[in-house]
């Protein structure tokens, strides 16, 4: 695991989140994790749950687009799920705009983005 920041597989798809604490180095480690994971494991696509980022920088930014791009190089699509109002606000502030990088609401409606669909329960079987 990257710096204490959990990172699920899914079948062909990670899910990843972000905490609010978030520094320089923890956000490589992040990436670099992310990246390996996605050659190894053949995925097909990540989820970046930032619904924990209370706050954004310009750093940040940058790292998620060039995660997606390093994802799209592999196959693998990236969405970055869970965006707050305020974080949404302070990347328009600040003219940042995620080229290349799909949102969603929540990491739910990632999943249904990438296509991934809950195992239908199981009909009890008659006796």
């Amino acid at each position: 695991m990257s710096a204490g920041l959990p990172i699920l597989r899914l079948g062909d798809i990670l899910l990843g989140g972000l905490l609010s604490d978030l520094d320089d180095k923890t956000a490589l480690a992040f990436t670099d994790e992310l990246t390996h994971r996605i050659a190894d494991e053949h995925i097909r696509g990540v989820i970046v749950d930032i619904s924990r980022l209370e706050i954004i920088d310009s750093f940040v930014a940058r790292v998620l687009m060039q995660l997606a791009e390093t994802g799209r190089l592999l196959g693998a699509r990236m969405i970055v799920a869970g965006m707050r109002p305020a974080v949404a606000l302070t990347l328009t502030e600040l003219g940042l705009q995620l080229t290349g990088v799909r949102t969603a609401l929540n990491a739910e409606q990632a999943m249904e983005q990438l296509g991934w669909r809950r195992p239908a329960e199981e009909a009890p079987h008659a006796s």
